[in-house]
């Protein structure tokens, strides 16, 4: 019985969790546990001047969109970005190549694999778990400060209700709310305290997080500027968008994660079935593997998985 898949996999899973290790270890609790750490008060409260504060959280935004250019890291540069890793770009390029010398070695101790068959897997496996990591960073990062916005903005109508400008409301939500959309509101307000435009400071945001919600605050504030109005009744009415939008979308994501499932399942299953056989009969596909339409036949399989992927996709892809 072959146990090589199972130790690919173990391997796989090793390296992610030594990645997330070396990223506590580096950075502290806070930026792992943001939902509920308001990490720019955190470095505030321990001495941190604000400029100081500022020119660090502008300087982890920004780092990973400035090193696109670099070959490789391209692939997980907007994803980094969006989950505001603190890890420099040079930093998470010497993490994957840690983890790739790490997966060599466990590959090299339990398995009988080809040495260019195992360089070729561990570089698969150290820049493949770095991203996976960074990526999932990403989506949980996203989805909270898409629950969180509607709060915020309800918070800044009460704030701009009983008398307070808009610069004070961005404070005031700052401060109130957790992570990781109060370290983003609180580099805001830093800026437009240094003289920066408001609405030029979310719409930068908006457009770094790519989200569609942002964008709309954005517009309102800077309109609202440019040409008056109650801004109080103008996001009031943009937190009840905002909030409806986000019902929207989980029902949509409800209802389409039957056909999600299905997709990711009828794709996995041959793979599973096949990682079965190995481990129960490692000789199943001797008699066939020498045939000339093997090799094609598995190619053409593996395309067919991969169109079904995106198939799925495409189909519960539904646009809100």
């Amino acid at each position: 019985m072959s146990a090589e898949p199972i130790i690919y996999g173990l391997i796989f899973v090793g390296v992610l969790v030594l990645v997330e290790g070396l990223y506590l270890v580096a950075f502290g609790k806070s930026i792992s546990l943001n939902s509920r750490v308001n990490r720019r008060l955190d470095m505030l409260n321990k001495g941190g001047r604000r400029e100081e504060v500022l020119d660090q959280l502008r300087k982890e935004m920004q780092q990973h969109m400035n090193a696109k250019s670099i070959p490789l890291y391209s692939l997980l540069a907007e994803k980094a970005q969006k989950a505001a890793i603190a890890f420099s770009p040079k930093q998470l390029i010497g993490v994957m190549a840690g983890l790739a010398i790490v997966a060599f070695m466990g590959l090299t101790i339990g398995t009988e694999t080809e040495p260019p068959v195992r360089i070729l897997l561990s570089i698969v496996i150290g820049v493949g778990a770095v991203y996976f990591w960074v990526s999932t960073k990403a989506n949980k990062r996203l989805s909270m400060i898409e629950e969180q916005l509607p709060d915020a903005v309800e918070l800044m109508v009460r704030s701009l209700r009983v008398g307070h400008p808009f610069s004070s409301a961005i404070q005031i939500v700052s401060k109130e709310v957790k992570d990781p959309l109060a370290s983003e509101f609180g580099v805001i307000a830093d800026e437009s305290a240094y003289g920066r435009d408001v609405g030029e400071a979310l719409k930068d945001m908006a457009e770094r997080l790519d989200m569609q919600d942002l964008r709309f605050l954005a517009v309102a504030v800077t309109i609202q500027q440019q040409s008056g109005g109650n801004l109080a009744e103008i996001l009031a009415g943009l937190a009840q968008v905002i909030r409806a939008r986000f019902r929207l979308f989980r029902r949509v994501k409800a209802i389409t994660a039957e056909a999600k499932w299905s997709g990711k399942f009828l794709s996995a299953f041959p793979l599973l079935a096949l990682v079965v056989i190995q481990l129960g009969d490692p000789h199943y596909y001797d008699e066939v593997r020498d045939h000339p339409y093997f090799i094609p036949a598995c190619f053409a399989v593996g395309i067919f998985l991969t169109v079904n992927l995106f198939v799925m996709r495409a189909l519960t892809d539904i646009k809100v």
